[in-house]
């Protein structure tokens, strides 16, 4: 997942601790004639299998659900023993590339953020495994964005196994003391945020950040706008298109004294937003699923709602990006088969429910989603925008070099501190985007 979901979900998880977490029983997946075609030259149907998962901050809970995956996997895969290792989130680029270096020390299944896939593909990491998740039972109700974030040049490398996005958080209080009605439109949503501001010049009227850069591209899609065109290695930057032009302007325009002062707001990310609405400083904010814990730990509990991110027509959703995290078999695997049978029980409906249950994650299921938002109704406008349609980043391998590089937070920094205007701003970061494509390629 992108660094901005997974910190905030690193955030939210400190309060998680008290989740209880729940038993998780799962039947082995069926998988496809498994004709091997690893790096390792092997498919033994006995041995160690290990996995490698990323550690939460409070991850007992995710702990007993796959501990319980694990043992059923076991016990329906005899003479296969499972050991799983819960790596740093800060180090994972790290240890996965030694990894793909040193087939002898590499894991079999890993746990890897959404964003990653290409790149991982392009280094050689990444088994295909096509022809198993076509024959996989499940597979068919995964949302098609998850979906997206699993394949590269029409082959499938692994399967979803959570996912996030954002919508809108609002102070249902202040909304009330104000006579404000929740914003239709995003035009609506920029007055309403001056009326806020206006109102109590103590609050951001919707916080936002220079470097959030997941909560402004909902502004650029919902404008027409693309991050870039293209697939494979023949991308080429959209983002300074008069499109993504007008979305930016959208989206800068609500830096100012007359809603988030941008002394204060540029160089806010999207965990500062969400701190600052947690903490009652803000009318509204973007803020994910996984945001959700946070917010109910601070002052503004009891005082707020969230719906889905208002696109530029009433009624309309403005895309999401859709964040979260896969799983992976290694291509040096020994054990193919296994491997992508313990892939598949642990990213199953099953074990995304009790994932749910435990840790707040998002299922990638169209229907598992459904479900659990009938038990969690908090859940409800995040699915909604989910059912809207979502976004996702480029699949190149230049993608993390863009991410890690922050062209994107520099851009709209430079045109909220009045450096640059949007055209220059936004063809400068192109011209960086279209560089990173082009060493990529």
């Amino acid at each position: 997942m992108n660094l901005s979901v997974r910190s905030a979900r690193l955030a939210a998880s400190v309060v998680a601790l008290t989740l209880a977490g729940f038993t998780a029983t799962a039947c082995a997946p069926e998988t496809a004639d498994n004709t091997d075609n690893s790096s390792s030259g092997k498919d033994e149907q006995t041995g160690t299998l290990r996995v490698w998962l990323f550690q939460e901050v409070g991850n007992a809970p995710k702990e007993k659900v796959v501990t319980s995956a694990v043992d059923a996997f076991e016990k329906a895969h005899k003479g296969a023993d499972v050991k799983v290792e819960y790596i740093p989130v800060e180090t994972r680029a790290q240890r996965i590339k030694a990894a793909f270096n040193d087939p002898k020390s590499a894991p079999d299944v890993i746990e890897y953020g959404n964003t990653d896939t290409a790149g991982y593909v392009a280094d050689g990491g990444l088994l295909d495994v096509s022809k198993e998740f076509a024959a996989w039972g499940e597979a068919k109700d995964t949302d098609p964005t998850a979906r997206q974030s699993v394949t590269v040049d029409g082959k499938v490398y692994g399967a979803p196994f959570f996912v996030g996005v954002r919508a809108l958080y609002y102070r249902t209080d202040i909304f009330r003391e104000l006579g404000l009605k929740v914003p239709k439109t995003m035009a609506e949503l920029t007055t309403t945020a001056h009326a806020i501001r206006a109102a109590k010049p103590d609050l951001y009227g919707l916080a936002v950040g220079g470097a959030f850069t997941y909560g402004a591209m909902p502004f650029i899609w919902a404008n027409g706008g693309e991050l870039a065109t293209g697939r494979g290695g023949s991308y080429a930057s959209a983002i300074d298109s008069a499109a993504a032009q007008k979305g930016i302007k959208a989206y800068t325009s609500l830096f100012g004294d007359d809603n988030c002062p941008a002394a204060k707001c540029a160089g806010m990310g999207g965990n500062d937003t969400i701190t600052a609405f947690a903490a009652g400083k803000a009318g509204m904010a973007i803020g994910g699923d996984f945001n959700h814990t946070a917010v109910e730990a601070g002052k503004a509990k009891g005082d707020y709602a969230v719906v889905p991110l208002p696109g530029v027509t009433a009624g309309s959703v403005a895309p999401a990006f859709a964040g979260g995290n896969n799983l992976g078999v290694l291509n040096s695997t020994s054990h193919r088969t296994l491997a992508v049978a313990l892939m598949e029980q642990l990213a199953s409906k099953r074990t995304q429910t009790e994932l749910f249950d435990a840790m707040g994650f998002l299922p990638t299921f169209a229907d598992t989603r459904d479900t659990v938002a009938e038990k969690q109704p908090y859940v409800a406008p995040f699915v909604k925008t989910l059912a809207a349609g979502t976004k996702f980043v480029p699949a190149s391998p230049a993608w993390s070099q863009i991410d890690s590089s922050l062209v994107l937070p520099t851009m709209f920094q430079e045109i909220v501190s009045g450096k640059k205007d949007v055209a220059a701003a936004s063809a400068e970061a192109a011209q960086k985007m279209d560089d990173a494509f082009g060493s990529a390629g």
